[in-house]
């Protein structure tokens, strides 16, 4: 991969703290894009701040690192210059500025790609829904958050694996099963068996009921039987309402698991031994207060039953000793309550887990509107909209974008009719039909789209000097950067942002200027350029696990 002109000058300006002030030659530089383009193209307020923390003429430093640093950038920028009380203002050269057109077309669909954490593990478990129902629209937002996450992360070269916890023990799972069980009595004609209380009650458990009635028979009488084929029936219509929204899983882990092989009980054995816990009133406590709890919890209840933090302690034990020393939970706001005390137990557990391990992704819930009216049922669900329903309704490119295109710590509403209007408003409409745009540019100059790259690598981009031409140019060399960024906050939602920013200026580019003209030189330069925008565009949306239509 070639060092981009953002890289250079940093070390420049890095290597210009260290000769000016070696005691801060550790110093990570900050470098941005300035707002307004006439003040250049990256600059740095570090002299400003180095000045404050060594009570130094800010203005007299920013003039000793510009000479320092213009001193390794000959060649690059055209000029170093200081403003206001200290910052540094670099301009890159035409040549330098052009030059990312031809990088994007040298790494193609690598453009963006980053080694720094190569080889470095690190789990993401999301969605991990109750195998008690059809994926309502939450778990998709996790799903679409969970995997974008993922990608980020892969592409900064963490080996990711995407794991998906099934809570298939307790009280919910018992619920299942008894609702199950009185659905296929009512099918029967059994009327003596009232539905439970607090039963589940979408369309869905009465086709459970049926199939079971026809698959296994109609004996009621064995609950586990009964708990065994809806788990798995239900885990199965949520793995292809997955396989449908293009998300994989590496590995299933299931929480019955962890009674059965004994970790829920070791795990209960090592806090004992670690002093921290105690006996009141026939229950074991953990004093997760001495790890910032607002209060002590109860891990077994007095009938012997262990409460709900406790499983889930002994599954980030498990994380941790299958190598995974960095891990993500990407889950519900309503999970907010647990963080703590997950935490607490594990540092209690005296394995030398770091402290904030894991790492938490917490989103708010989504409100579905069509028509200016809250959706609030599934047909089949019955209390709830369905992500297979939002699918259904716009097709699954929309619903990932949409999902991941605010902060996952937001309300969110999904608007349907937004979501299918083929107009600039839609997001992903945008940036879609600016891809498919440069498709149609190709097409009209007669070069196929996976030939484009080889075709206009020798093109001489000094032409690329309009003012629609280096908007665009600037936008291209933010992408790695931005990815990386994103990667670093766990905020897909900045793709999202860059996408359309890109597709803004791409669509302003194609409608102010003609890309087949008759100067050779010009038509080779733009086209390359339009070539470049093309495979960022596909590379920004495969993080986002969209496709890029070549038409629409």
């Amino acid at each position: 991969m070639q060092v981009d002109a953002r890289s250079r000058i940093e070390t420049a300006l890095k290597s210009a703290i260290g000769k000016a002030l070696p005691e801060h030659a550790d110093l990570v530089p900050t470098l941005t894009r300035p707002r307004n383009a006439e003040h250049g193209d990256y600059a740095t307020p570090d002299a400003l701040n180095l000045g404050k923390r060594t009570r130094q003429n800010p203005r007299k430093l920013a003039e000793t690192l510009a000479a320092s640093a213009a001193a390794d950038l000959v060649g690059l920028v055209d000029a170093v210059d200081i403003a206001g009380p200290g910052f540094i203002n670099f301009r890159l050269t035409p040549a330098a500025r052009q030059a990312i057109v031809a990088r994007v077309l040298a790494e193609g669909n690598a453009f963006g790609r980053s080694d720094a954490h190569r080889g470095r593990r690190v789990m993401v478990e999301f969605v991990s829904a109750n195998p008690t129902g059809p994926l309502h629209v939450g778990h998709g937002r996790q799903a679409a958050l969970g995997d974008a996450i993922s990608k980020l992360l892969e592409w900064q070269g963490f080996a990711v694996t995407r794991e998906f916890y099934y809570n298939d023990a307790g009280a919910q799972i018992q619920n299942l099963a008894l609702s199950v069980r009185a659905r296929a009595h009512e099918i029967l004609g059994h009327h003596e068996h009232p539905f439970p209380e607090d039963g589940y009650r979408g369309d869905y458990i009465r086709e459970l009921a049926q199939r079971y009635l026809d698959e296994v028979g109609h004996d009621l009488s064995d609950i586990e039987t009964i708990r065994r084929f809806a788990v798995a029936e239900l885990r199965k219509e949520q793995d292809r309402d997955l396989l449908a929204f293009g998300v994989r899983f590496d590995n299933y882990y299931l929480e019955s698991s962890l009674y059965a092989d004994g970790r829920v009980d070791d795990t209960v054995r090592r806090l004992a031994a670690s002093g921290r816990t105690f006996e009141h009133e026939g229950a074991l406590w953990l004093k997760t207060s001495e790890f910032g709890d607002d209060k002590d919890r109860v891990m077994r209840k007095s009938d012997g039953g262990y409460t709900y933090f406790v499983p889930d302690v002994a599954y980030h034990v498990t994380k941790f000793e299958r190598g995974f020393a960095k891990a993500i939970n990407v889950q519900g706001s309503d999970h907010h309550s647990t963080i703590t005390r997950v935490r607490a137990g594990l540092q209690a557990v005296g394995m030398g887990i770091p402290q904030g391990y894991p790492d938490y992704v917490l989103h708010k819930m989504v409100t579905v509107m069509r028509g200016g009216e809250e959706v609030k049922i599934s047909k089949r669900a019955g209390s709830y909209v369905t992500i297979r329903d939002l699918i259904d309704e716009v097709g699954r490119d929309a619903v990932r974008f949409f999902l991941v295109s605010r902060k996952a710590d937001s309300e969110f509403v999904f608007d349907i009719d937004l979501a299918r209007s083929q107009s600039e408003e839609n997001p992903v409409y945008y940036v879609q039909y600016a891809h498919a745009r440069v498709c149609a540019v190709l097409r009209q100059a007669g070069i196929a789209l996976d030939a484009a790259t080889r075709a206009l690598a020798d093109a001489d981009l000094s032409p690329l000097t309009s003012p629609y031409e280096e908007p665009l140019l600037r936008r291209l060399a933010d992408f790695p950067g931005e990815l990386a960024d994103a990667a670093q906050d766990l905020a897909p939602h900045q793709i999202t942002f860059y996408l359309k920013d890109l597709a803004q200026e791409f669509h302003s580019y194609y409608n102010a200027e003609r890309f087949l003209v008759d100067d050779e030189r010009v038509k080779r330069a733009r086209l390359a350029l339009v070539v470049a925008v093309g495979q960022t565009l596909r590379n920004g949306l495969s993080v986002l696990g969209i496709g890029a239509p070549e038409q629409m």
